[in-house]
């Protein structure tokens, strides 16, 4: 298998890093399934962009967090073949310091990052196991290795993204599969970056500068295809230096 043109669903495929990501795959001859949740007219968009540039797309909206929905859309998926790329980018922020963190905002985090990794993923294993080929790539981020002020319930939640990657990778790493972790740190394209201006760039990162959006699809890619055969259970970061 030279993982070339295989069928790849990238979650949050909507948003910034989650397009570029898609971009990337579809360059490589990929079948790529861009998802968005409320951001449906986006994640057309995306698939038109790419349909336009001649690669091969589809739109698909569910709720991560919706175990039954994300089933029903998958189930339609593997009627054609098994997906050999998942990419989960579906996450979202809710940021409060610790002593005044609601209920709600602690658990639709982690609704959305861990249970909706495990929704969106345990369909997908068993069929891209039995193809001896497969990329499982989790987006997670800085703040799930150095902590951040305001982020106790996104630290967790991509903390407990990396401790699956590291698991999983383990059980299938006998099948072809890899699994791995992406980190990225402040992101021009990112849900952080607008928080920081250019002094607090020059104070917290060592390049001085926010990453792109395609230098982090850039490691995806990488990750998703063949000469990646031999990386598996690592948390990758995408930094600039901060760590």
């Amino acid at each position: 298998m030279s993982g070339r043109g295989v069928r790849a669903l990238v979650t949050g495929g909507s948003g910034g890093i989650g397009a570029a990501i898609c971009r990337r795959l579809a360059a490589a001859g990929h079948f790529v399934y861009v998802h968005a949740n409320r951001h449906e007219a986006e994640a057309k968009a995306v698939a038109q962009e790419l349909l336009d540039a001649g690669g091969q797309a589809q739109a698909v909206t569910f709720d991560v967090t919706d175990a039954s929905k994300v089933r029903a859309v998958l189930d339609s998926i593997l009627e054609h073949e098994a997906v050999q790329i998942l990419v989960n980018n579906a996450a979202v922020h809710d940021d409060a310091a610790f002593p005044g963190m609601s209920a709600p905002q602690w658990h639709r985090v982690i609704d959305v990052s861990v249970n909706g990794f495990y929704n969106v993923t345990q369909p997908l294993i068993l069929p891209m196991i039995r193809t001896r080929w497969g990329r499982v790539i989790n987006v997670s981020s800085v703040s799930s290795l150095i902590g951040n002020r305001g982020q106790v319930n996104y630290a967790a939640a991509k903390g407990a993204l990396n401790a699956a990657t590291k698991a999983l990778s383990l059980e299938v790493a006998s099948r072809g599969v890899t699994v791995n972790a992406v980190a990225p740190g402040i992101i021009s394209a990112g849900m952080s970056a607008p928080l920081f201006d250019a002094a607090a760039l020059a104070e917290l990162v060592p390049m001085k500068r926010a990453g792109t959006a395609q230098e982090v699809a850039s490691l995806v890619g990488f990750l998703a295809s063949a000469e990646a055969s031999y990386i598996t259970g690592q948390i990758i970061s995408v930094n600039g230096g901060m760590i």
